[in-house]
């Protein structure tokens, strides 16, 4: 069953809803096979693949360059791709453009931008020409130059602020909203208000669903995570084993041997 946006939204309250960020053909083929509905080409892919230091640096082209290959490894999975800094911010105009080129260059079948009220004229645009929006409230790794990496909604007047802008985004258009780094009884009260479902991380049990990293997740970087994370698996050390070994074969000279030579 390929997954829409439509059929994401409708399942709210049904059953929670498991997203994954991927940014390759066989990394998003492993995560569409085991049936996960919504694979999510996150800007974080300039922090985890491309070595930046922050998202702000990634480029349309480079999202778009992994939002293909995202797109050729998926049979199933909805692909909603991350637009990144500056690719919606300027214009309308512009924020409709690079949107489409995701579907049209990219084969994604949504798009994310971040923040809350003050896109919700965006997301309208958006929806209203055809394409799928995912919001993205809370911490917003965009804005980490003003608002650094912190939880948000602490303070009753940012929880209402953040109330108010979950609700913008719904009314806008949006069939789905990432809630990152909010108190989980802010996240509880959001998903509750809201008709559309809430994407946790670092948000509590409370939303409809949740996202992590897919090389977070499966403990493949040695780089230290948010407290977010949980490692299913500790895959660093078996590949630093297997190419540990693979090493000291070659220069041993005993790879490769009669078996895996013609």
């Amino acid at each position: 069953m390929k997954w829409t946006a439509a059929k994401l939204k409708a399942f709210k309250g049904e059953k929670k809803i498991t997203m994954v960020t991927a940014y390759d053909a066989l990394t998003a083929s492993l995560v569409d096979d085991v049936g996960v509905p919504a694979i999510l080409v996150g800007d974080s892919l300039g922090m985890t693949v491309l070595g930046y230091e922050t998202t702000l640096p990634v480029s349309m082209d480079e999202m778009l360059h992994h939002t293909s290959a995202v797109s050729r490894g998926v049979q199933n999975a909805l692909v909603i791709a991350d637009m990144p800094f500056m690719s919606y911010q300027p214009s309308l105009a512009m924020g409709l453009e690079n949107a489409g080129r995701f579907l049209k260059e990219a084969h994604a079948d949504a798009v994310k931008v971040e923040g809350g009220a003050m896109r919700a004229e965006l997301i309208d645009s958006l929806v209203k020409n055809g394409i799928p929006v995912l919001g993205h409230i809370g911490l917003t790794p965009q804005s980490v130059k003003e608002m650094g990496y912190k939880v948000q909604g602490k303070t009753s007047e940012q929880a209402r602020k953040l109330m108010d802008d979950a609700m913008a985004v719904e009314q806008a258009g949006a069939f789905a909203i990432v809630l990152e780094c909010v108190p989980p009884e802010l996240g509880e009260m959001i998903s509750s208000a809201l008709s559309i479902p809430t994407i946790g991380i670092g948000a509590g049990v409370g939303c409809d669903g949740q996202v992590l990293v897919f090389t977070d997740l499966l403990g493949i970087s040695n780089k230290p995570v948010p407290k977010f994370v949980k490692k299913y698996a500790h895959l660093n050390g078996i590949i630093a084993e297997a190419l540990t070994a693979y090493k000291n074969e070659v220069e041993g000279g005993t790879f490769p041997d009669d078996e895996h030579t013609y």
